[in-house]
């Protein structure tokens, strides 16, 4: 008896859950919109099943909201120009209709706070310690990758390819293999199999694009000098070792560019005087 009630109760669950999604379903598909209350989810998450994720910002939420609605009346867009074309959406709404998402933004923030700290709370102190390893890794990586973009965004020049890189992008194309893990095996073997005189072409090029890059890289550290961002030198102080052989590198460095820099200025100006000089006998 006792089992099948307890078999009717979950039934009965079960056919609410799905009453309740069938008719979100319906409402998004009908009006293109959906409700707050839909986006904003309650992070139920345990010890096994990791952290609580952070909820999502008022654009996100709208993002979400409109991509399927954007691909149903754009098929033939690709997901980069739907993105732009919802994030220039959001740019020309109005405050009041940004509201709604802003404030289903604060209730989930809201919401992750007390889920997290009722996390934090099952914590032994051994998943304690991994916790805040793991999440120290986490601003690590994120900080690297912010430095790359940096890097990326000032024109710092590419790192010399070995000889093994040349010759794999020379011969990509007309690789062995469907896939390019295949392709990547398959040209690795061919360069094991090259005669070192063959090698020898590779090595010369790759030995040529290390001078490109030596002297790429010191243009790029002069300017890097002469706009105030020392900080972004190959030579940085170590905390240990030999701190002074690094120091004295790093300043020579920055000497040597500050002089080229104040050279130009001498040039530029002299220049100028010249040519105001000319101006003033014609005159």
């Amino acid at each position: 008896m006792a089992l099948s009630s307890l078999v009717s109760a979950a039934a009965s669950l079960w056919t609410k859950c799905f009453s309740v999604y069938s008719c979100t379903t319906t409402v998004a598909r009908t009006t293109g919109f959906l409700p707050t209350s839909s986006i904003c989810v309650k992070w139920l998450s345990n010890v096994a099943s990791g952290p609580p994720k952070r909820p999502l910002n008022a654009y996100m939420r709208y993002v979400l909201q409109q991509q399927p609605i954007m691909v149903r009346l754009h098929p033939e867009i690709k997901s980069v120009d739907i993105i732009r074309k919802i994030a220039q959406q959001w740019r020309t709404l109005s405050p009041e209709q940004k509201k709604p998402f802003e404030e289903a933004s604060v209730k989930a923030r809201e919401q992750f706070k007390v889920d997290f700290q009722r996390y934090m709370a099952q914590l032994t102190p051994a998943q304690e310690k991994q916790h805040a390893l793991d999440r120290k890794q986490r601003l690590a990586k994120r900080k690297a990758i912010r430095k790359k973009r940096e890097l990326t965004s000032l024109g710092k020049p590419k790192r010399p390819r070995s000889p093994v890189n040349i010759y794999i992008s020379e011969h990509y194309e007309e690789a062995r293999g469907a896939t390019t893990q295949a392709k990547m095996k398959s040209l690795m073997q061919d360069w094991r199999n090259l005669f070192s005189h063959q090698k020898q072409v590779y090595k010369q090029l790759a030995e040529d694009d290390k001078i490109r890059y030596k002297n790429e890289m010191k243009s790029w550290e002069e300017h890097m000098v002469e706009i105030g961002r020392a900080d972004l030198l190959r030579v940085q102080i170590p905390s240990r070792g030999n701190r002074k052989t690094a120091t004295k590198a790093k300043k020579k460095v920055v000497k040597r560019a500050m002089g080229k820099a104040k050279t130009t200025e001498k040039k530029a100006t002299s220049s100028t005087t010249t040519k105001a000089a000319k101006t003033s006998k014609k005159t």
